[in-house]
């Protein structure tokens, strides 16, 4: 069918106004903002109230992977590098050995209630066995959730390492089904082998484009969004024809700038942060647009039999197993276990067997997007439930996100650090001007509450107070213990 260009134009405009508006539904009623998208897509498909066909793996697949790339870059860029060593271990172990777990015990369940060859079943359970980062903190937050201690930073984690487990797991079964002679042996070299490329790859184009930023000046600074996106699907490329994770590879990438002092790094990190929110609604249009609803129907009936084993079997078998060793309370174990949603990465690896040329490519696409939506129907609205009810949401103010940036310079070592006026403290109810401070040291702004001050001598300091100051690092040391004494 040939359509005018403004014609596309005005179905995209009014497709993305309409996403853009479902997520105040999405703040208002806690019903996930991925759902939403999805449901657009849907009732603008073929089988919808726009008539929009639309039936090509190939591009759906496309979308989906240059989305991924820059979503995971994103969370990355995002992600605390102090965060992540407190649960490195425990979320390595649960983005690799936990999602097995939940591909093995998924897979058994598909091939007994779909009847299908037991390969084909673990083929479904390796497509489903991975977490939705973005998804469950997109529902946290607009709830005005957090959590307490290591659980945030450990989901953080563990949704965004997992998807490299989940894609070496789909691909190595679909090569089992097609080629039964391979042997295990072949698929572990596989792992190591993609796990390995896409770990030095993200670690070498970070600090390739770490030194790209600071040394290349750029004439415009609208330029160096161009750059870093540029470079990121120059790794995802690079990775995937060494036959690396490539989406290990854009994460690390993300992780590893993210870590580093840079030009223009608050800017870029809001660029990304609004990127990947665009690429997020055109994946799940494109993905609502891609299923035919009718051909749903037949799998409603295991299709809910498969997510109830997903989410009360599977997902606690796997946490259960793999937490073991640390010290995580039944609660905390619990919570884990509840956020194991399930987003766009299962939809779009379904469509794998697809490309493949599998002959039951059909009922696994149907049977997983089915999942995927029971997951986030069930799981996706009762998270900040959860979290309560289990008293693992943190009560107390969140951080102040302060109305300025400091732009990194080659050869000056000053940063922005804070300090918290502490109750009893010696600076507690005393002006600027009175407390000594070490002459290389600037306030540049205190917050108070919901507040931001400018400072000046005469401004007196009261308890909770955050203090914003400038300075080399061995000077913040000196504000620091000053800070202290009571």
């Amino acid at each position: 069918m040939n359509i005018s260009i403004e014609v596309f134009f005005g179905v995209m405009a009014i497709l993305l106004i309409l996403s853009a508006m479902a997520s105040k539904l999405s703040d208002r009623f806690g019903v996930p903002a991925l759902l939403l998208f999805l449901l657009i897509g849907i009732l603008a498909g073929s089988e919808g109230v726009g008539g929009i066909y639309f039936d090509n793996p190939f591009v759906t697949q496309l979308i989906g992977f240059f989305a991924l790339a820059v979503i995971l870059f994103s969370g990355g860029l995002d992600t605390k590098a102090d965060s992540i060593r407190i649960v490195f271990k425990e979320g390595l172990i649960l983005a690799t050995v936990g999602v097995f777990i939940t591909a093995a015990v998924v897979g058994l369940a598909a091939h007994w209630l779909l009847s299908i060859p037991l390969l084909e079943g673990m083929l479904i359970g390796a497509i489903i066995s991975s977490t939705d980062a973005a998804a469950v903190f997109a529902i946290l937050r607009s709830q005005g959730v957090r959590l307490k201690g290591r659980l945030s930073a450990l989901l953080e984690f563990e949704s965004g390492s997992n998807d490299p487990m989940a894609v070496f797991l789909t691909i190595g079964f679909i090569q089992l089904i097609q080629s039964p002679e391979q042997s295990g042996w072949s698929l572990l070299l596989l792992f190591v082998k993609q796990m390995l490329i896409g770990g030095i790859a993200g670690l070498l184009f970070g600090k390739l484009l770490l030194v790209f930023i600071n040394r290349l000046r750029l004439g415009y600074d609208g330029l160096y969004p161009v750059l870093t996106l540029g470079v990121v699907l120059l790794a995802f490329a690079a990775t995937a024809f060494l036959g690396g994770s490539s989406f290990l590879a854009v994460y690390l990438m993300g992780l590893t700038l993210g870590r580093e002092d840079f030009l223009h790094k608050r800017s870029l990190s809001r660029f990304y942060d609004g990127l990947a929110w665009l690429f997020q609604v055109i994946m799940f249009l494109t993905l609502g647009l891609f299923v035919f609803p009718s051909q749903l129907l037949p799998v409603i009936l295991p299709g809910l039999l498969l997510a109830f084993v997903l989410i009360f079997v599977a997902r606690p078998i796997s946490v259960a197993l793999t937490l073991l060793p640390f010290r995580f309370s039944g609660r905390e174990k619990l919570f884990i276990s509840w956020v194991g949603l399930r987003g766009a990465v299962p939809i779009i690896l379904a469509t794998y067997p697809q490309l493949a040329g599998m002959g039951d490519s059909g009922l696994i696409f149907n049977v997983v997007f089915f999942v995927v939506i029971s997951s986030v129907l069930i799981q996706g609205t009762t998270l900040t439930q959860m979290a309560r009810l289990l008293k693992l949401d943190d009560a107390s103010p969140a951080e102040p996100q302060y109305p300025l940036e400091a732009t990194y310079l080659h050869g000056w070592k000053g940063v922005l650090q804070e300090v918290v006026v502490r109750p009893g403290s010696a600076v507690e109810q005393k002006a600027i001007f009175e407390i000594k401070l070490p002459p290389d040291y600037l306030i540049v702004l205190v917050a108070r509450g919901e507040q931001f001050l400018i400072p000046n001598g005469s401004l007196v300091l009261q308890a909770e107070d955050r203090v914003l100051g400038l300075a080399k690092s061995e000077t913040h040391q000196k504000v620091h213990q000053i800070f202290q004494q009571s």
